[in-house]
């Protein structure tokens, strides 16, 4: 199964979400899963099998329970694909930034109290 198979997938997509906090549960992604999708737990068991078939995911025993993670090999060979495509967005992105920066720059400059031109100490001298 190609990458973006695999991917093309909300639930699988949002299962990749859930783990990159972190390992979790089989238990626990289900629930997690079969709330916001209303799916059963062997539709979400078909899913974690999918993306542990495909290299997404790890799976460890860990005494009864089954411990689920994320595997990021495939995703670096997803993100060495996009790479052809960053063209397009990164220039703008950058653009995005220096008009967000300039913009901030504006902000506290309007915000600083107004500089007096009285330089001199008044403090008397000992």
């Amino acid at each position: 199964m190609h990458a973006f198979d695999v991917l093309g997938d909300p639930v699988r997509r949002r299962i990749l979400e859930l783990l990159t906090d972190g390992e979790m549960t089989a238990g626990g992604l289900c629930d997690v899963i079969r709330r916001e999708f209303g799916i059963s737990q062997p539709a979400v068991s078909q899913h974690l099998r999918v993306l542990r078939d495909n290299g997404f995911a790890t799976v460890r025993a860990e005494g009864t329970r089954r411990l689920y993670a994320v595997d990021p090999g495939p995703l670096r060979e997803v993100d060495r694909w996009l790479d052809h495509f960053r063209r397009f967005w990164t220039p703008p992105l950058h653009a995005l930034a220096t008009e967000l920066a300039r913009g901030r720059r504006e902000q506290r400059l309007r915000e600083q109290p107004a500089a007096t031109d009285d330089t001199t100490d008044h403090r008397s001298d000992p």
